[in-house]
C-alpha cells in the first residue's frame, strides 16, 4: 500500500493512503496505458475513484496556490485530478473578469499536470474553452497548441473547442480539424472526432458539409466517431467513400 505524504496537507495525505486500491491501481495502470512506450508510460495510480477524488474537491476549495501545485506536482495521478478539479474549481467560481484571467493563467501555466487524455477532458474546455469564449482574441493560442510535439497540448486545443461549439461557434474546430488531418495518434483522431459529432449534435448542416469535404482524409477513427449519430445510411456511405479512395 503506498503511503502519499503531502507536506502542505498531511492529513490530505492520510486520506489518499487510506483510500488506496492496489487492484483498482492495476486496472487503471493498464487503462490509462502507462507501459514502457506507451502515452501514460511512467504513471502511477493509487485506485481511487473519479466520484471519490472529486468528493474531496469542496473540503479543499480555498486550497492555497502552495497546496495545489504540491497535488499538480505528484507522481500519483489522482493526487495530480484533484488538483486539476482544484483549478477548475477556482476559474468558476471566480466572479471579475480580473479574478477569472488570474485562473486561467495559473490552469495554462500549469498544464503539465495534464498529462493524461482524463486530465485534459475534465478541464480543457471548462477553463480554457470558457475563457476563449469570452476571449475571442486570444483563441490564436489553440493553432499553437495545435501544432505541438506535445500530444496533452493537442488535445487540449481540440478539447478546449467545446466551449466554443456548445455556443454555437464552430470556426476553431474546423480549423483545427484540417490543420489534424495528419496528425498520427489515435488520441487525437478520437477527440478530433468526438467535437465534430458535438458540431453535429448542434448543426448537422455544418457537419455534413465539412465531411463532404475532407471526409476521405479524415483519419477512420475521426470519421467513426463523427458520424456517430447520423442516420445509418449516411454512416455507410461516409465509411464507402472512405475505402474506396
Amino acid at each position: 500500500m503506498p503511503k502519499i505524504t503531502l507536506k502542505n496537507d498531511r492529513q490530505l495525505g492520510l486520506i489518499f493512503t487510506k483510500a488506496a486500491s492496489p487492484t483498482r491501481a492495476e486496472i487503471l495502470s493498464r487503462f490509462f496505458k502507462t507501459g514502457p512506450g506507451q502515452y501514460g508510460e511512467g504513471d502511477k495510480f493509487l485506485g481511487l475513484t473519479v466520484p471519490f477524488t472529486r468528493s474531496l474537491v469542496a473540503n479543499y476549495i480555498d486550497a492555497s496556490d502552495t497546496l495545489v501545485e504540491e497535488l499538480l506536482q505528484h507522481p500519483y495521478h489522482e493526487v495530480r485530478l484533484l488538483g486539476v478539479l482544484l483549478m477548475v474549481k477556482r476559474y468558476e467560481r471566480a466572479k471579475t473578469g480580473q479574478e477569472k484571467a488570474a485562473a486561467f493563467k495559473f490552469y495554462l501555466n500549469h498544464r503539465f499536470a495534464l498529462n493524461n487524455w482524463d486530465l485534459v477532458d475534465l478541464s480543457a474546455y471548462k477553463v480554457w474553452g470558457d475563457y476563449l469564449l469570452h476571449h475571442p482574441k486570444e483563441r490564436a493560442q489553440l493553432y499553437r497548441f495545435a501544432v505541438s510535439n506535445n500530444l496533452w497540448e493537442r488535445r487540449m486545443a481540440v478539447v478546449a473547442t467545446l466551449a466554443l461549439i456548445k455556443a454555437g461557434e464552430f470556426k476553431e474546430i474546423l480549423k483545427l480539424s484540417q490543420i489534424l488531418l495528419k496528425d498520427k495518434h489515435d488520441l487525437m483522431h478520437k477527440a478530433v472526432g468526438w467535437m465534430l459529432r458535438e458540431v453535429g449534435k448542434k448543426d448537422e448542416a455544418v457537419l455534413i458539409k465539412f465531411l463532404n469535404q475532407f471526409a476521405v482524409r479524415l483519419p477512420r477513427t475521426s470519421l467513426r466517431y463523427a458520424i456517430e449519430r447520423l442516420p445509418e445510411s449516411w454512416r455507410k456511405e461516409y465509411l464507402k467513400i472512405k475505402i474506396i479512395k
